[in-house]
């Protein structure tokens, strides 16, 4: 099934939603170009994700707005401990009493207060990390005439969100870059390649695939569709698109030799994510026992990311990264959408 069958989309290609790089700028830009725009919704506030929505609803064309889907979990004082027991070193260089740091989630999971805020909108499309929503908030998103995306990590997963009715699967291959979108397990030596986990869903699901990770050009592009994908989805290279609010230090992480080796890591937030090895990384190990859950790893680590920065620093930042970077030149959302629909 094409995917234009079921978005009204000229051109098979989702721009990734990406947290903390992007607003609605990059979104219209991709969807001026004939793509499908999306819009990270996680980590705004609720006035923030108004104004962004108005922004894309008063533009018009096929956008997508994404949600976590997770559970915030029970506060662990033990592991908070730890957490913060390897991190004292890092604290005590930069002066930063830890004791004044609040704990705290810093992302909320999607929610019957967010549908509230976000119904009038009836985006044409909402997607979710993580899994899905509970029922009763799947079907109100339903409701609205909403096309419902989700990420598998692996069959099984897929297998699922099509028993819960999404419209399409985009299948996350090892490559990409984020936050790994796994829900079912946890065992990273589950999680395979895009190349080898995209024909597999393929086979096991009725629903359109959309194929993520390692896409960063025209060639990537071609083989995904030759495996049957029904459309590509592409973040990294959007990432040094001049539309996105990618900072500098991040942009320079990314043309640099670094970007050539990144990782899973869970240091930032709790959860596996692939970014660019940096110091924090090297020195701790990129994946840490001690990192509390998903989203709360995140407080105590942030005030060192600050102070590192404002030294123009990115030791402690998630960069994030796929294993592949593209667009190196910078170009516009717009050149990059086509420059992608080269291969199709």
């Amino acid at each position: 099934m094409r995917i234009q069958d079921l978005l009204p989309t000229e051109l098979p290609i989702i721009q990734a939603p990406m947290a903390g790089v992007q607003t609605s700028r990059l979104a219209i830009a991709v969807i001026d170009a004939g793509g499908v725009g999306s819009l990270p919704a996680a980590m705004l506030a609720p006035q923030a994700l108004q104004d962004e929505l108005k922004a894309l609803a008063a533009h018009g064309g096929t956008w997508n707005v994404n949600f976590f889907a997770h559970t915030n979990p029970a506060p662990d004082a033990a592991r908070e401990a730890r957490w913060r027991a390897r991190l004292a070193p890092y604290h005590a260089e930069y002066g930063i009493d830890i004791d004044k740091v609040p704990s705290g989630a810093g992302r909320n999971p999607f929610s019957h207060e967010i549908a509230d805020l976000i119904e009038s909108f009836k985006p044409p499309v909402v997607s979710f990390h993580f899994g899905l929503p509970a029922p009763d908030l799947l079907q109100r998103v339903r409701s609205w005439g909403s096309r419902i995306l989700s990420s598998a990590t692996t069959v099984d997963e897929a297998l699922w969100l099509q028993e819960q009715g999404v419209d399409a699967v985009i299948a996350q291959g090892l490559e990409a870059g984020g936050h790994r979108g796994h829900f079912l397990d946890h065992d990273l030596t589950r999680q395979q390649g895009t190349m080898t986990l995209l024909p597999q869903i393929v086979a096991a699901v009725r629903v359109p695939v959309i194929a993520a990770g390692g896409i960063v050009d025209a060639n990537a592009v071609k083989a995904a569709m030759a495996l049957g994908a029904s459309a590509v989805q592409v973040g990294t290279a959007y990432m040094l698109c001049p539309e996105a609010q990618t900072s500098a230090l991040h942009r320079a992480a990314l043309r640099s030799p670094q970007a050539r080796h990144t990782a899973l890591t869970n240091l930032f937030t709790g959860r596996p994510a692939r970014g660019i090895v940096n110091r924090v990384m090297r020195e701790l190990g990129p994946l840490s026992p001690d990192a509390p859950e998903f989203p709360t790893a995140t407080a105590a680590i942030a005030p060192l990311r600050a102070a590192a920065e404002a030294k123009g620093l990115g030791d402690f930042t998630p960069l994030w990264s796929g294993q592949r970077v593209g667009n190196l030149e910078g170009v516009d959302a717009a050149t990059l959408t086509k420059a992608l629909a080269a291969g199709l």
